[in-house]
């Protein structure tokens, strides 16, 4: 079997020569340095080949993909060759823009818009599940049953949320082709309710009052470590996503008007928000300034001061104080927070769902800006504090 590192190390000769991975897949070294892959077969008693791209462009792993779908279409007695012909799938072979070139300008034109994680999750999943299918396929090919074909065999393995997640990106990367003039309609338009319905998973949360107070106080006697000890504290006081905590910053803590505000390509809907924060919760920052500001991360790695602490710690500090992960999550402080705030200090779910980063709207249908509110907001945040300190003495 072939290794990336193997490949790589390969020098060219003056010959072409071969390195051999499985089931007829192959690499073929050229003298100029290219490593072509091929898929060698047998069909109505001939050997025939067929090309599967370059090395390091097409991964193993998309290659072994590529010749699993072939010897799919072999054990029905379809010659690969000729679906490619009549799918035009050679690369490059009639100089159409295909579906992966395409996909990289889409990517590379929005990526600022997200996070970096959600840029490198988007591009991860198409370079696995969307272009060793389709990434060859010049546009004016595609049709809605490719797409379909394509999402289908990520839903035959059981992923169906991540089916869900890629067909609404193929989507996206069609529309843009509509849009930007390289094709009449999206091939993906239509296909919503072709696939099951994505399952509806709740974050664990604890909602009942006395067994959040014995969580407050397990995690005040936490004796791990102690940016992790801060961050679990501060959590339930801000309720905000834990990648939302750990990306917390010292330039957004505005200490003289107790607010945290927190920037638009940081939340999940990309608007900016504000947090109020109560004496406790102000009184946690100034704790922990002097170990990790006055700039930079307030909750820094262990490993480097350049990055937040990982998006496991929280849950993994959590099960170490015997917190199953069907009991609590780090997600699960919103939850705890929604509930019992209005079920326990009944505030208006307006002003709850407002500070949840909830989209929110108004009698006219006009969502709220990050300001509304606010002082009630504040005033509900200096309770829900007090509230957590009288659980703490339960």
């Amino acid at each position: 079997m072939l290794t990336a590192k193997a490949l790589k190390a390969a020098k060219p000769k003056e010959k072409p020569y071969k390195m051999h991975d499985s089931g007829g897949l192959f690499v073929i070294i050229r003298p100029n340095g290219r490593k072509w892959w091929r898929f060698r077969y047998r069909l109505a008693g001939k050997t025939k080949e067929l090309s599967m791209g370059t090395f390091p462009e097409v991964t193993i792993r998309q290659a072994r993909l590529a010749r699993d779908e072939a010897r799919q279409m072999l054990a029905q007695g379809i010659d690969p060759a000729s679906v490619r012909a009549a799918r035009r799938f050679v690369p490059g072979g009639d100089g159409e823009e295909t579906f992966m070139a395409l996909a990289r300008e889409w990517h590379e034109r929005f990526k600022t818009k997200w996070s970096p994680a959600t840029a490198a999750r988007i591009w991860r999943m198409l370079e696995r599940d969307v272009l060793p299918w389709i990434g060859s396929r010049p546009l004016t090919t595609l049709q809605p049953i490719d797409v379909l074909s394509t999402v289908r065999r990520i839903e035959e393995r059981g992923a169906i949320d991540t089916a869900h997640r890629v067909l609404s990106i193929c989507n996206q990367v069609l529309r843009y082709a509509v849009q930007t003039g390289r094709l009449q309609s999206n091939p993906a338009r239509d296909l919503a309710g072709a696939l099951p319905p994505a399952q509806v998973t709740h974050r664990a949360a604890i909602t009942d009052p006395e067994e959040f107070g014995r969580l407050l106080r397990a995690i005040d006697d936490y004796t791990g470590d102690y940016t992790t000890r801060v961050a679990l504290q501060l959590a339930p006081l801000v309720f905000v996503r834990p990648g939302e905590l750990r990306h917390m910053e010292w330039e957004e803590i505005d200490e003289a008007r107790a607010l945290w505000e927190i920037p638009a390509q940081k939340m999940k809907m990309k608007a900016a928000h504000i947090v109020p924060l109560s004496r406790q919760a102000l009184a946690l920052l100034r704790e922990i300034k002097p170990f990790s500001g006055p700039s930079g991360y307030v909750f820094p790695s262990l490993r480097s001061r350049e990055r937040p602490i990982s998006n496991n710690t929280l849950n993994a500090a959590l099960r170490r104080m015997g917190f199953s992960k069907d009991q609590m999550t780090a997600h699960g402080f919103r939850a705890s927070a929604r509930t019992m705030l209005d079920e326990q200090l009944r505030f208006p779910p307006e002003i709850i769902e407002h500070q949840l980063a909830h989209t929110v709207r108004d009698p006219l249908g006009r969502a709220y800006n990050r300001t509304t509110h606010l002082a009630e907001r504040a005033e509900m945040m200096q309770a829900w504090a007090d509230y957590l300190d009288r659980l703490k003495q339960v």
